[in-house]
Formats: C-alpha cells, structure tokens, sequence
C-alpha cells in the first residue's frame, strides 16, 4: 500500500474517533510545536483566522522551540482533519 493510502486509513479511523469522543460542534484543541525561529507560529495561526482567544505559546527550557496550543470551536471532525491536513503542509511544525 502507498504511504497516501495509509495516510487516508489514518485519517478515517481518526475521523470515526473524533466522532466517538466528543459532541459536535465543539470545542477542540490543537497543538503544534515548532523551532523557536521559525515563522510558521503565524501560518498556523492564519489557520484558525488569528484567534484573540482560547491561544497559548510557550517556550522550551532552552527556547529552541514553541508550543502553540489553540481551542477553538469547531464544527465537525472533518474540519479538525482539514486544519491538520494544511499544517501537515508547513516544513518543521510537529502536529501533536
């Protein structure tokens, strides 16, 4: 099987979990870690159209990286999929 088919497998079964494990719309949250120096901070914030609430950025001990952590409402589990997917897309950003 291709990685492509493996990565769609991935997201259905993750999909059918979302589904099981919470009430929609609801609230969701994402987290993200990336390099201390890297731009990408405001890309994934871009994703979510720049929340002024429910966003925390915290530093690593040595400030090497960033954890970006974002709730936000969201109103099905395919449009937490879609979030994951275009920051899958972003170089150096680790999807947690």
């Amino acid at each position: 099987m291709n990685s492509k088919g493996n990565l769609d497998d991935f997201y259905e079964r993750f999909q059918q979990q979302l589904k099981e494990s919470q009430n929609w719309p609801g609230l969701f949250m994402f987290k993200f870690i990336v390099n201390s120096n890297s731009h990408q901070i405001d890309k994934l914030k871009d994703l979510f159209n720049n929340p002024s609430e429910g966003v925390s950025l915290v530093n690593s001990s040595k400030n090497k990286f960033q954890s970006l952590t974002i709730t936000i409402e969201m109103k099905s589990p395919l449009e937490v999929i879609a979030i994951y997917k275009k920051a899958s897309e972003f170089e150096g950003v680790i999807i947690l």
